[in-house]
């Protein structure tokens, strides 16, 4: 995988997986901790949930409060109508990352269960795996 750089990224959230792809060749896959209501879309600030849709690798930020993390472009367009006609608030900031600065020991028990806002969560091993192969711009799908 050094060296790898993927064009695409798939999150399926009913495997609790993320995959690296070039084409149709999987350059790796990660098994992730997610929103902690896992369960359907993302439909408003604060309901724990991670979106579902195809989204954008848009920034990243090696000096969040977490290992390393990298943004998705969540909410789309039209995830903010919906929250708009909903009357609530989209939220925002779902990221890939590694695990709260300072709990790295935790390692692979934090896919124990599902713990985070609705990011998508990694080892501090595997994001710095994911944060050079992924560059910004890469199109991310996060399945049902």
């Amino acid at each position: 995988m050094r060296g790898a750089v993927a064009d695409r990224v798939l999150v399926d959230k009913s495997d609790r997986a993320l995959t690296l792809l070039r084409g149709s060749v999987v350059l790796k896959r990660y098994r992730t901790s997610l929103g902690a209501r896992p369960e359907g879309p993302k439909e408003r600030e604060g309901d724990e949930r991670t979106p579902e849709g195809i989204y954008v690798i848009d920034a990243r930020n090696m000096r969040s409060a977490f290992h390393r993390s990298l943004h998705v472009s969540y909410p789309d367009a039209r995830d903010a109508a919906r929250a708009r006609d909903a009357g609530v608030s989209p939220g925002g900031q779902i990221m890939i990352h590694g695990l709260r600065n300072g709990f790295g020991w935790v390692g692979r028990l934090q896919r124990v269960m599902n713990w985070t806002d609705g990011c998508v969560a990694l080892t501090n091993w595997e994001i710095e795996e994911v944060w050079h192969a992924v560059p910004d711009g890469t199109p991310i799908e996060i399945r049902p």
